[in-house]
């Protein structure tokens, strides 16, 4: 296959488009200050001057750019195999003048080029570090391509060669010659086309690149096929070639015409073009407006196309769409010639670019309303209606949203109504156009029962997003029906029931309600069915109404979900266990639904190596982890929001044993009934109100009222109630402590008191 080059310009413009593609990301982040740069090791590169570090290489490769747009002002040619310091810099000093962004980005797509070196820095001489940037690379024996592209402008391209260390025994450079063949006439001009062949031998380490450039000042390309060239006018076309030790040849080159076939075509091209960007209400284009310009002619065909800026530029060769980035007013002029030499009249278009306006940095204004009738200790009577607002000046407001009493964040669509008898806590926040979020705002207020209006009767306390049986999520909606219960709490799923079959037979009597009441539809129906089926309450070993939260299969700790440092692996036995290899907490937590009032049963077994012991705990009543107004570190909401009951059976270290309640109540390894290192536990944690009862092995070894006095965590501003009580309802979590720490834990179940 032969290389078709039309002329210089539209060279360019092929092979620019082909790179536009892949490069879009890059090109619309061109006032980006940042830069990044990888190895094949995958070691990333630092933004900082070359004078302002430690070498780390003993050889140190630099490229400048400025104003041009088709070729680095200084560039290195050869380097030797090893490690190397890259140093980019396009700033004022280098001599860019018009603040244009440039990149050194090396080609790894290209199996003719060594490709182990992933480096892509973009540099400008406005950002942060002045266009200056090094990184760290380790170079190999072969040729790295390297380029830059500039949409409407141009392709900056080079090669670098790479040779062993200490170089070699070759100093000769390749022998290289070119040949111009096609049909010529009378006078010696090539019709229609002419064929460029260059030849290249090298009798010591080999030729490892040759490359070719059209026009004086064109940019250097690798030589792969002959090139034709068919662009009607006078062309020059220099080449050279580099072996595989470094040495590269003298530029050489062939100059020749090329003229138009014999024609009767007298009838210019036809032109066109367009201008696109983003743009203001008045139809100004903010930042920057782009003019695509077409030619089309169906006699010869079109030779060449040229653009000027303003009512008095310089005509210029068109190669590309051309980007206008100053602001003001502007006029680009086109036209087009055609092989037969016609030249179409000059056609313009006009338009005006325009600052963008300055960006919005400022979030929404947010508030809340609590309304509803109230007792004479204030607290609202049956229910509370919150009603939230928010204003923002810029961009607008993109979104409201709320969390209940710490649980995850939902969309606000309507006011907020609780009817929930006990203290709540809402949460809420509001987000911009710009992406701007408000600091979140919190309203807490009480609701008692009235005498009035009851509220409702519910089976279960159950507010989850979607309806669970059991642990089985069926994704329908946990609507509220008619008697303000929702889905969930009707079903009863935490109820001790003697058999599968009454159970089902429960579960279809609230469905086919359900359904008679428009609530859920046929295909929620038996949705919600199956997962009664799947969910094996009322089989042997569930009929004690506990519930399993992990049964020792990769589905039940599917459900479990890790946040902080370490993990929990299945390891046999129906157990997982715990590893970390970095210090710092993490911690398993269960957030398919929250616990109230419950018994929490389980096994754990110290597996710490060596002859210490593990340090762990289980979390219980904390609420939602993520997006807490107060915790930047999920895993520390459990510990200042909830409570760890503490596993721990070391004679020293730590004041709180196992059977503690960490930073509230002490117990010693007395009271725990400690048992050898590497035996399996029984643990019961029941909680009901504020009180608590640790068992270990069937064996009480802690109470614990919490109400105040508490000497380690203080109280915090969130916390529910007075006297530094924790929350009445939460979630259930497994700790993992440090790297040594390892405990395994199995039949985790739970039943709701």
């Amino acid at each position: 296959m032969r290389q078709r080059v039309r002329d210089p310009y539209r060279l360019r413009a092929v092979r620019l488009w082909t790179a536009l593609v892949g490069t879009l990301v890059l090109l619309l982040g061109l006032t980006s200050t940042a830069a990044y740069g990888r190895t094949g090791d995958g070691t990333g590169g630092t933004a900082s001057g070359a004078e302002d570090r430690a070498t780390a290489a003993a050889q140190v490769l630099t490229w400048t750019a400025g104003d041009s747009i088709d070729h680095y002002l200084t560039f290195p040619t050869t380097a030797e195999a090893g490690p190397a310091t890259i140093v980019f810099e396009n700033s004022v000093a280098t001599g860019n003048t018009l603040g244009m962004p440039h990149t050194l980005t090396f080609d790894v797509s290209d199996p003719r080029y060594n490709n182990d070196v992933q480096l892509n820095i973009l540099a400008n001489p406005g950002d942060s570090n002045g266009g200056k940037y090094t990184t760290e690379v380790t170079l190999t024996p072969g040729t790295y391509r390297y380029h830059c592209v500039i949409p409407g402008h141009g392709l900056m391209t080079g090669t670098l060669t790479v040779t062993e260390a200490g170089g070699g025994d070759d100093t000769e450079a390749p022998e290289t010659s070119a040949a111009v063949t096609g049909q010529r006439n009378a006078d010696g001009a090539y019709v229609g086309s002419a064929t460029v062949t260059v030849s290249a031998s090298d009798a010591g380490s080999g030729v490892a690149t040759t490359e070719y450039a059209l026009g004086a000042d064109g940019p250097w390309q690798p030589y792969i096929n002959p090139v034709v060239v068919d662009q009607v006018g006078e062309h020059t076309v220099r080449y050279r070639a580099t072996d595989r030790a470094g040495n590269t040849a003298a530029e050489k080159s062939v100059s020749f015409t090329v003229v138009a076939p014999p024609t009767d075509d007298t009838a210019p091209p036809e032109t066109s073009a367009t201008v696109s960007g983003e743009r203001d209400g008045a139809g100004n284009y903010l930042s920057m407006a782009t003019v695509t310009v077409t030619a089309s002619d169906t006699g010869s065909g079109v030779n060449t196309i040229e653009y000027a800026l303003g009512a008095s530029g310089a005509w210029q060769p068109y190669t590309a769409p051309v980007m206008v980035h100053a602001l003001g007013a502007h006029t680009v002029r086109y036209r087009a010639t055609d092989r037969a030499g016609n030249m179409a009249a000059e056609k313009s278009v006009s338009f005006t670019v325009v600052a963008p306006p300055v960006k919005d940095t400022t979030p929404p204004v947010t508030g809340a309303v609590v309304t509803g009738d109230k007792n004479a200790n204030g607290a609202y009577l049956t229910s509370a209606r919150v009603t939230l607002t928010a204003t923002d000046t810029e961009s607008g407001v993109d979104r409201i949203e709320y969390s209940l009493d710490a649980g995850p964040y939902l969309a606000y669509t309507a006011p907020v109504i609780v009817d929930r008898v006990g203290f709540h806590t809402l949460s809420y926040r509001a987000t911009d156009k710009a992406g701007n979020t408000s600091p979140a705002q919190q309203v807490s207020f009480t609701i008692a029962q009235s005498g009035g209006v009851p509220a409702p009767n519910c089976p279960e306390f159950d507010e989850r997003l979607t309806v669970f049986v059991g642990t089985v999520d069926t994704g329908v909606p946990n609507r509220l029906t008619r008697n303000r219960c929702t889905i969930n709490e009707l079903i009863e799923d935490e109820r001790e029931w003697t058999s599968q079959a009454l159970f089902l037979k429960h579960v279809d009597a609230v469905l086919d309600k359900l359904l008679t009441d428009n609530v859920i539809d046929e295909r929620e129906h038996a949705r919600i069915a199956e997962a009664a089926r799947d969910s094996r309450i009322g089989t042997p070993g569930q009929t004690e109404g506990y519930r399993d939260l992990f049964d020792g299969s990769a589905a039940s700790l599917g459900k479990w979900a890790q946040v902080g440092g370490g993990s929990f692996a299945l390891s046999g036995d129906g157990a997982i266990t715990s590893s970390s290899t970095v210090a710092g907490m993490g911690m398993l937590w269960f957030p398919q639904r929250k616990y109230g009032d419950f018994s929490l049963k389980l096994q754990f077994r110290d597996d710490a190596p060596g002859n210490g012991n593990a340090n762990a705990g289980v979390f219980v009543r904390f609420p939602y982890v993520h997006n807490h107004p107060e915790e930047s570190r999920p895993e520390w909401v459990a510990i200042n929001y909830g409570h760890e009951i503490q596993i721990l059976d070391r004679p020293d270290g730590d004041l709180y044993k196992t059977g503690s309640i960490y930073g509230f109540d002490r117990v010693g390894l007395g009271g725990a009934g400690v048992t050898p290192k590497g035996t399996w536990n029984d643990y019961e944690i029941r909680v009901v109100d504020q009180h608590y009862e640790i068992l270990r092995n069937g064996v009480l070894i802690n109470e614990f009222d919490n109400f105040g006095g508490q000497d380690f965590y203080p109280a915090r501003a969130g916390d529910p109630g007075t006297d530094g009580r924790r929350y009445a309802t939460g979630y259930i979590g497994l700790q993992v402590h440090g790297t040594t720490d390892v405990i395994s834990y199995r039949n985790i179940r739970i039943k709701e008191l």
